[in-house]
């Protein structure tokens, strides 16, 4: 039986996720269209999978997985700037909090601005966008936050990895903040009912991953590392699996398959509710395979790299089984890693005493794995 504790502590969560008031529910929609200029494809054509797009999608998978360093190819931007401009929170709550507002009006930060390597028909969503935390030294990460993430999430994080000599570029993942498209107002097309978009907004944040690297390296930084949290983790995970500059690696939460999060996880439940009459959950696991970090393991343990994996016992969302089997999967590949499990969910690893704690693991493993 769960003790008082773990009782309190899924209250605590199912509190913090009805925070968030303004998921939309959406029918299923198999994004064939977004399939159309993707590497892999062997010639198909969009209008021919229209009768059974569970089969095109899932052998489209196959393919990628044998030809992911392909797929995850990206164009080097050419148009790198760094911009100074005024913060703003980009909050993706119904009711922004004000407190959050006010703290960052009249507040400038550096960003850096690129053309993302993966287009999109939204232009806003094109524009890659990641605020910069420079630090002196060659030691350098990109930071994925977490799915509707606002703007301004883990500066704290930033400013104290600048402090220990770690320079920092934060970045917009697909579809957040100042990428968000105007007729959204959550990051909703980065995760949701559409196969297609979703598979490309994984591919799109890996391109852009790689770019941010990109520039770091014309910086004089050699020593690149990365962290995500949550959605960040996953694309965190797959960027290190396919480029050999990530020597650190650190997986903020961590899951097996993208699908298995979208149909037992508390934060997504509005998405298995518009797809779960349509699709069961192998053909989802099946159609989304190419974004699910589980597949990966070969191409990952390419390089030798240090690897910290924290994930939390009474998560609702990353279920703590499925963190268990990605960690099995690192003890089963002979990877060089380190595990931290904290007392606490996913929505209150983010509270007070929780995200002190995951600050500092993730801070500590920084300090010294390089």
């Amino acid at each position: 039986m769960p003790s008082r504790y773990a009782h309190w502590m899924y209250d605590w969560e199912h509190r913090l996720t009805s925070v968030d008031n303004n998921r939309i529910v959406r029918p299923l929609d198999w994004g064939l269209e977004w399939a159309r200029d993707w590497p892999c494809r062997n010639g198909w054509q969009p209008g021919q999978a229209a009768d059974d797009p569970a089969k095109f999608f899932i052998d489209f998978s196959r393919r990628i997985l044998a030809a992911s360093d392909e797929f995850y190819a990206y164009a080097r931007p050419s148009d790198f700037q760094l911009e100074t401009r005024e913060i703003k929170v980009f909050s993706t709550r119904e009711v922004p909090d004000p407190k959050l507002e006010a703290k960052v009006k009249g507040t400038f930060g550096q960003f850096l601005r690129f053309t993302s390597p993966v287009r999109t028909p939204y232009p806003e969503n094109n524009l890659a966008n990641a605020r910069w935390f420079p630090a002196r030294g060659r030691r350098a990460i990109v930071l994925l936050p977490h799915w509707n993430a606002d703007a301004i999430a883990y500066s704290g994080l930033c400013r104290v990895l600048n402090m220990l000599g770690v320079a920092v570029l934060r970045l917009s993942m697909p579809y957040h903040d100042i990428r968000m498209p105007h007729e959204t107002n959550r990051a909703d097309y980065a995760v949701s009912a559409n196969i297609g978009r979703t598979l490309d907004a994984v591919r799109q944040g890996v391109a852009d991953i790689r770019s941010c690297l990109d520039w770091l390296e014309e910086q004089g930084y050699t020593r690149l590392g990365i962290v995500g949290t949550s959605l960040g983790s996953c694309y965190a995970f797959i960027a290190a699996a396919h480029d050999p500059r990530i020597r650190v690696a650190a997986f903020n939460h961590a899951s097996t398959y993208f699908a298995d999060v979208v149909w037992h996880g508390q934060s997504t439940r509005h998405i298995r509710q518009g797809i779960e009459s349509e699709i069961d959950p192998e053909t989802l696991r099946q159609a989304w395979l190419a974004v699910s970090p589980v597949a990966y393991f070969e191409q990952f343990s390419r390089w030798r790299r240090k690897s910290l994996i924290v994930y939390a016992k009474y998560d609702l969302t990353f279920l703590p089984e499925f963190s268990r089997q990605i960690i099995g999967e690192f003890a089963r590949h002979g990877l060089d890693h380190k595990v931290v499990a904290l007392p606490c969910g996913h929505y209150t690893m983010g509270e007070w005493p929780y995200s002190y704690m995951d600050g500092w693991q993730l801070a500590s493993f920084l300090r010294t794995a390089w």
